[in-house]
């Protein structure tokens, strides 16, 4: 019992050294050109998996390895218990959204799932770091809402991820409340030993792209994507085989062959560079649908929910207390979540509750 302490104890220190690496890692090419060693003293497993090239995905045949079969659900049937120490939880935000987005995923959701999440950011915050700890990376991407910066975090994001020994990565974004519970039934009906790409796409149809070729040339692609603003998850074995196209820098080179966000990118290489597929899951929600439509009895089985503008009007959930709405403005999340969770101390305070 004593020595697999130990090598437990040993192995949270590694990750959690590889992820104070990875925030120095990932600082844009200005600063690593400045500093080259912040390029060196990765974990060893991750520098294995980089060098990964296409043909040893592709069995070395060329020919994309596909042992994806979404019919029949069976086939992906999780063996054992799943626990939310699998998951990998990373949470994309900014630092101008720190304290009007962030503090509210604190308070709620992050309380439930905090040793599972790690927060993605682009300028350090003391407050942030004093909540988080070493579970905020500080990856110095541009703040900008463009494709290359967008880019830059989810490469800061799948390297994290590849350094730990989670078996599913869950990507969300800072308007994203996730229900940890539901996205364990969720992932619980799948096998992290499959190819499983899971998410709700924004579009009742595949997306077409130009891309890139040597010479001037380009092609026309065709692919499903899961929209960032709903969250997705990825299987550790598919994961691994997108590290030629999704590791480091190899991200924003990819996403620079078709000129398009970092969620259409990750869609892009699984199913035109790895052969995998989108298996679309309803219970993933953005702030580009009506959220209105969820009936109120159902939300606490919902896995991600969001807030925004839809239609011009105001897009959030309907929901009733404890909070009115002009406590609880906008996200109504603060009210979900003591509807999922009352034994929360400011949910017992709450009037009415």
């Amino acid at each position: 019992m004593g020595c697999r302490l130990i090598r437990g104890l040993s192995g949270a220190v590694v990750f959690l050294v590889s992820l104070a690496l990875l925030s120095m890692r990932h600082r844009g090419a200005q600063e690593t050109d400045r500093y080259p060693g912040l390029r060196v003293g990765m974990s060893e497993k991750l520098e294995q998996w980089r060098k990964v090239s296409p043909e040893d995905v592709m069995g070395g045949s060329g020919r994309v390895q596909k042992d994806l079969q979404v019919h029949p659900p069976e086939g992906y049937r999780s063996e054992g218990s799943l626990t939310l120490g699998d998951i990998f939880i990373a949470v994309k935000t900014t630092k101008r959204f720190h304290q009007s987005r962030m503090e509210l995923l604190l308070d709620t959701w992050i309380s439930r799932a905090r040793e599972q999440t790690y927060v993605f950011t682009d300028e350090e915050d003391n407050a942030l770091k004093r909540r988080m700890g070493d579970h905020v990376v500080f990856t110095n991407c541009s703040a900008e809402h463009s494709h290359p910066a967008l880019s830059c975090k989810m490469a800061a994001e799948f390297d994290a991820f590849l350094a730990s020994s989670r078996s599913w990565f869950c990507h969300l974004d800072d308007d994203n409340y996730l229900n940890p519970q539901a996205l364990l039934k969720v992932l619980s009906s799948y096998s992290a030993t499959w190819d499983v790409y899971l998410g709700k796409p924004s579009l009742n149809r595949p997306i077409w792209a130009s891309e890139t070729l040597p010479n001037n040339q380009t092609k026309s692609v065709r692919f499903w994507f899961a929209t960032g603003g709903a969250g997705f998850c990825i299987s550790r074995k598919l994961a691994r085989k997108m590290v030629p196209w999704a590791s480091g820098r190899n991200f924003l080179s990819t996403s620079e062959l078709i000129r398009l966000p970092d969620d259409c990118t990750v869609g892009y290489i699984i199913e035109c560079k790895v052969g995998g597929q989108l298996l679309p899951n309803a219970l993933f929600h953005s702030h580009l649908e009506n959220l209105q439509l969820i009936p109120s009895s159902r939300l606490t089985q919902q896995v991600t929910l969001s807030y925004g503008v839809f239609e011009d009007k105001l897009n959030v959930i309907e929901l009733s207390g404890p909070f009115s709405p002009q406590e609880d403005p906008s996200r109504r999340f603060r009210s979900l979540h003591c509807h999922l969770y009352p034994d929360t101390s400011w949910c017992l305070q709450a009037v009415g509750w």
